[in-house]
């Protein structure tokens, strides 16, 4: 068995910033950092000729008998899109069941599938000893989602999966990341965590949609959402600083900040529902907060300073959702033989 595994992530700030054309036109900025969710893949290599498929978590499964059969039409095509790249530059015909889970549902906002597409190219690198780097592995997933399966979306969540940790993250034209990693005192993390409330909120959402009227708003030139990603930006830079300097106090403030401008940049990144968990966190002792991912549902952050985690986390226990216990986590993808 060929097994690996992939870190989620909590985008802190600078969110969407990372999305074509806005990165390519005026360069984006992104804070992220991964956490002790993963997207886990196995490779059972088989002798049959068979191609086999199969999520877990989703519960779906699909053998092939012949290469021609594996078409991409809306059923495990993560799955099936990594398997293509891999095939077409393999000599022979590859056999193999390959089997997935992630910890969180498809849509929640911690870059599930960006994450999902690394383990399982991680997984394929140590099956067939492939000379890949941590760039190369990023970079090949950005690709397969975004060009082979023509899936919408930014080019932070295979990055911070591959690489793990705290990282400030820059993008530029043609496609081009800088991962900056960054050295923060483990106690300053300590207590990011311990205030930092981690809340589902029960809903996941299509964030190809989300983002599509995100990069319309851009090429219509809309003042107001690209003035809002440059303040994401500028959030992000913020919140490194912060981070850096151990001033904790600031992070509610920063969060809340970057939350009232990235709702400027798409109509459809907050509903009524969002906003009503928003403001009863804030109502019982939150400074702060924000979507995670591209809005519209999925999991949310909150910043409780001193010790109202406990009163915020009993406030949103009235909305049906779940809060999730989480550790930050210093490793990206990591791939491993069982013998």
């Amino acid at each position: 068995m060929i097994r690996c595994k992939a870190p989620l992530r909590i985008g802190l700030a600078g969110g969407g910033t990372d999305v074509s054309p806005y990165a390519d036109e005026y360069g984006g900025a992104i804070l992220n950092a991964t956490i002790n969710l993963y997207a886990y893949a196995t490779i059972e290599p088989l002798s049959t000729g068979e191609v086999i498929f199969e999520s877990i978590d989703r519960k779906e499964k699909a053998s092939y008998s012949s290469l021609k059969e594996i078409a991409i039409d809306g059923h495990l095509d993560l799955l099936k899109g990594v398997f293509q790249f891999i095939q077409s530059n393999h000599d022979t015909p590859l056999s193999c069941h390959l089997t997935t889970f992630v910890d969180a549902p498809a849509g929640s906002g911690l870059g599930t599938s960006s994450t999902l597409v690394v383990a399982i190219l991680g997984a394929f690198k140590e099956w067939l000893n492939l000379p890949w780097g941590e760039y190369d592995i990023a970079k090949i997933a950005f690709d397969i989602e975004r060009k082979q399966l023509k899936m919408a979306g930014g080019r932070q969540d295979q990055y911070a999966a591959t690489f793990g940790g705290f990282n400030f993250m820059e993008f530029y034209a043609e496609e081009k990341v800088i991962v900056n990693p960054l050295r923060i005192k483990a106690s300053i993390i300590d207590e990011l965590q311990n205030n930092l409330v981690l809340y589902y909120t029960g809903t996941s959402r299509l964030s190809a949609a989300i983002i599509e009227a995100q990069q319309q708003n851009v090429v219509a030139k809309s003042v107001s959402s690209i003035d809002a990603m440059h303040n994401l930006k500028a959030q992000a830079i913020r919140m490194k600083e912060a981070l850096l300097q151990g001033s904790l106090k600031e992070i509610g403030e920063i969060l809340d900040y970057g939350w009232q401008n990235k709702k400027q940049m798409a109509a459809s990144i907050t509903n009524p529902l969002i906003d009503e968990i928003y403001e009863a966190a804030l109502k019982a002792g939150a400074n702060g907060g924000k979507i995670s991912g591209a809005g519209g549902g999925g999991f949310m952050i909150f910043y409780c300073p001193n010790n109202s985690r406990y009163k915020v986390i009993e406030a949103l226990k009235e909305f049906g959702g779940d809060i999730r216990r989480y550790e930050f986590t210093e490793a990206g993808v990591r791939s491993w033989t069982s013998k």
